[in-house]
């Protein structure tokens, strides 16, 4: 495995990070850990989770799941960079509380200690807010971050689904407050086919020193050979997937990426893994392994060189929006 910083902190992390939003869901207790043992082994040391996965009812499952394999021992949560999500309302969908949602004060106090409670720890690496909340002031939000860094129950904060201007604000704010370090890392949704970050969330990222992650590594699986398995296995596309095949000028750029990594010889899915791994900015992209053969597939992008030739056929099949600010007049 290879490792790199997380944005501007001395915190080592490896380059894929495990993401665990199908441990509940999609894939039992058992699978999950026979997962996480895996991906230990294999050196992957970077853990991703939310509060509210397992959805639904079964909010928290998945960082129960978490939690009760870190009990198992043998140094797991030691080796393990843990980071974990606080927005979501935790109550039933019919039974929106106020004040259990969001970024208030008074929810993150709570929501730190029920999420630590699942996961059985008594820290969190990295704490991160999965939305921006429009009616809360930063001021506030720092403020109750301090109290929880004060107290040992998180290290670091990133956020997820930030634009860029909000990245400025939050760590320009921090730093006026003093003793704040502020955001160093931000969750988005980039890859091939979904590139706008490239706009401003990842020149933000950037000149602020917060290292990238991205979501949707495969845009629901529709870069992972998506057609190829439809011809040959039958399997029909869902989700993002699905709805992003409906359009036929989107079905030819999947065909062409297709053949073009047919004729390298690579697969799809381990090469829009190792294309995020060249992006400026980029620490590591979540993969979410609902089984141990995907998460094999996934440990070989990491290895996984690409020529300039493949990533300049790559850039020609799904051209990015160009350099910032220029894109958006010239």
């Amino acid at each position: 495995m290879k490792y790199t910083q997380l944005g501007r902190t001395g915190l080592k992390v490896s380059r894929l990070v495990l993401g665990t939003m199908n441990f509940g869901p999609q894939t039992d207790e058992a699978d999950s850990h026979a997962i996480m043992d895996a991906a230990l082994d294999a050196g992957l040391n970077f853990f991703d989770t939310a509060n509210v996965y397992g959805w639904g009812e079964n909010k928290g499952r998945t960082e129960s799941i978490i939690g009760s394999w870190f009990a198992k021992g043998g140094d797991r949560r030691d080796k393990v960079v843990l980071a974990t999500k606080v927005y979501g309302n935790m109550g039933a969908d019919d039974e929106a509380w106020p004040n259990h949602d969001k970024l208030s004060a008074v929810n993150i106090r709570r929501a730190v200690d029920a999420s630590l409670k699942r996961l059985g720890t008594d820290y969190i690496d990295v704490y991160q807010f999965h939305h921006i909340d429009r009616n809360t002031p930063f001021e506030e939000i720092w403020q109750a971050i301090d109290v929880l860094v004060q107290q040992g129950k998180i290290l670091y904060v990133g956020s997820s689904n930030f634009p860029g201007y909000k990245i400025a604000q939050a760590n320009e704010i921090a730093a006026r407050r003093g003793g704040t370090i502020g955001l160093v890392s931000e969750q988005c949704l980039y890859n091939l086919a979904e590139r706008r970050a490239e706009m401003e969330v990842i020149p933000a990222a950037q000149e602020y020193g917060l290292g990238v992650i991205p979501w949707s590594p495969l845009h629901g699986g529709l870069l992972g050979g998506v057609l190829k398995k439809e011809a040959t296995q039958g399997r029909r596309a869902s989700g993002r997937a699905a709805d992003a095949l409906k359009d036929a000028k989107a079905r030819e750029q999947i065909q062409a990426y297709e053949d073009l990594l047919d004729k390298h010889g690579v697969e799809p899915g381990e090469a829009a893994l190792a294309w995020l791994l060249t992006r400026p900015g980029v620490t590591g992209p979540i993969v979410g392994p609902r089984t141990a053969e995907q998460l094999d597939s996934a440990l070989r992008a990491v290895e996984l060189e690409l020529s300039e030739e493949l990533l300049t056929s790559l850039d020609e099949i799904f051209p990015g929006p160009g350099p910032s600010p220029e894109a958006f007049a010239w």
